[in-house]
């Protein structure tokens, strides 16, 4: 039995060494390198290396709360008035990456916004959000018109060689409401658009880009009497009947994307500030008639036959354009970081570009700032002359001046104001009126549409088409205990109004027609009105 363990253990022993010495003669399998993340100095803090390549990346984002508060004349009407709160909660990723090449920073940027917002006034409930496509309103008796949810790419672009490709901040824009909470004065500011551009730089200081942007994001409709969505129609003659009587047709004004909007941008930045001129041109155009032929002052529209027959056999385009000068001027002689802006813009048929706009969201031909409000303004870049079936542009222009001032470093203050004004063209009033006098669409004062045909009392009261104005005025106070955390408050006063003559006052009047109108009733008129806001906001950058 000894014998038998003495050769077992032998054996084993034997074994072991054998496969010790096999083992010695094999490679060792060395641990991969750790590759620790490398700070990427090139382009500023926050920056570092994508691991195993050469391209610089930084996140960053956003945190938000807004609280709004607006006076209301409205307890109990239907739809979306009442409201005096709103709140918004604001979230916002960006990436930013950069790669270094033989033509210079090749750049990608994303920005994407979460956010929800309530409440019917004041901009805190955007109409504008959900025009353009990037919210969804809720639904529900005490939700509907009251809130909304949206995602939004508010910048996915591309930056190499002097080219921007994607969507990003007009070139148009220069002031852009840097210095408010809430965006009230009426200036141009296209945070989002799609586009296409060249920059280049000159001498000192100067650059200039010509941009390719589409024109989606800067149309503020051409007015029609009859709607306001896709395929909104509006009058045009044919001709006569067999007794006289004057023949329409409709011509769908909803615009198409046929040509993109051309900008163009000189600038100038020096240590005392900046200085821009942009100018823009941009498309209008109508479709193809779209119903047949009503007859005027017939019983059902009947039709004998089309004498005479006008201008409504094809579509229509004309063009709009604008101009805009600012000049930005830094004043650390008062205290570090002071800045004035000052900036004016002029158009014809482009409210969008010279920011004749509502705070409340534009995209429409009237838009209401102020709940149950007594006059809405109009804002259309043009009007349809149902007599000639030609666009004719409005005018508009806007004035605003903004002023940054740090009390100290934890503590700044912007005072801000603007003044604009919109003219529609000579007789376009007259000419649509004329068109639907005594028709079903001749409306009344509680819709502010046209209520009768021009030179009565009816007319001359109703708000539509009426050449108006908008001023705005305002100041913030925000503190900053620490980077990149701001509290603040801002209040501002906005009042429009015609700027000539007066109209009724479309909440306090109730459905008045313009037979009862015309007839000498007691009508309530207007030649303003206004509203203001205070909105709190607690911010964080990161």
């Amino acid at each position: 039995m000894k014998l038998l363990k003495s050769s077992l253990l032998g054996t084993a022993a034997a074994f072991a060494s054998v496969a010790g010495a096999h083992a010695a003669d094999l490679p060792v399998k060395k641990a991969v390198p750790i590759e620790y993340v490398r700070v990427c100095s090139a382009y500023g803090a926050g920056f570092f290396y994508i691991p195993g390549t050469d391209t610089c990346i930084r996140l960053s984002g956003r945190a938000r709360l807004d609280i709004g508060y607006q006076p209301t004349s409205s307890r109990s009407s239907l739809g979306n008035a009442g409201d005096t709160t709103g709140y918004i909660g604001l979230a916002r990723i960006n990436v930013d990456a950069r790669t270094q090449t033989a033509y210079g920073t090749l750049r990608a940027f994303t920005r994407i916004q979460f956010a929800s917002r309530t409440g019917a006034v004041g901009g805190l409930r955007s109409g504008t959000q959900e025009r353009i496509g990037s919210a969804f309103g809720a639904t529900g008796q005490d939700q509907s018109g009251r809130a909304q949810q949206f995602v939004n790419t508010d910048k996915a672009f591309i930056q190499f060689a002097g080219l921007t490709a994607g969507r990003a901040s007009s070139f148009f824009d220069f002031y852009a409401h840097d210095f408010e909470i809430t965006g009230a004065t009426a200036n141009s500011d296209v945070q989002s658009t799609n586009l296409l551009a060249y920059s280049a730089k000159f001498g000192e200081g100067f650059s200039a880009t010509v941009s390719l942007e589409d024109p989606t994001f800067r149309r503020n409709t051409i007015y029609s009497q009859e709607s306001t969505t896709v395929g909104a129609p509006s009058r045009v003659l044919l001709g006569t009947d067999a007794f006289g009587n004057p023949a329409f047709t409709t011509v769908d004004v909803s615009q198409r994307n046929r040509m993109p909007d051309f900008v163009g941008v000189l600038r100038y930045d020096a240590a005392w500030g900046s200085a821009q001129l942009s100018a823009a041109v941009k498309e209008l155009n109508t479709s193809n008639v779209a119903n047949a032929a009503t007859v005027i002052g017939v019983p059902n529209g009947g039709l004998f036959g089309v004498n005479n027959v006008g201008p409504a056999s094809r579509a229509t385009s004309d063009y709009g354009w604008a101009v805009q000068g600012g000049v930005k001027i830094n004043m650390p002689f008062i205290s570090p970081g002071d800045t004035l802006y000052l900036q004016g813009a002029y158009g014809e048929g482009a409210t969008l570009y010279t920011g004749y706009s509502s705070y409340n969201g534009s995209y429409a031909s009237r838009v209401s700032t102020i709940s149950a409000a007594a006059f809405d303004p109009y804002m259309s870049d043009a009007t349809y002359n149902p007599l000639t079936g030609k666009i004719e542009t409005s005018t508009s222009f806007t004035v605003v001046g903004s002023f940054l001032h740090y009390w100290s470093p934890e503590w700044r203050s912007a005072v801000f104001g603007s003044y604009g004004e919109i003219n529609f063209a000579r007789g376009a009033r007259e000419a649509n009126a004329a068109a639907y006098a005594g028709s079903t669409f001749a409306g009344n004062a509680s819709t502010n549409n046209f209520v009768g045909a021009p030179g009565t009392r009816s007319f001359a009261l109703s708000p539509t088409l009426r050449d108006n104005y908008q001023f705005v005025a305002g100041g913030s106070l925000i503190w900053s205990p620490v980077k990149d955390l701001d509290i603040g408050v801002e209040g501002f006063y906005t009042r429009v109004g015609v700027k000539s003559g007066r109209v009724i006052d479309q909440y306090n009047n109730g459905n008045l027609s313009a037979v009862a109108i015309n007839a000498g009733a007691a009508v309530r008129t207007v030649t303003y009105d206004d509203t203001f806001q205070v909105r709190a906001r607690v911010q964080r950058d990161f």
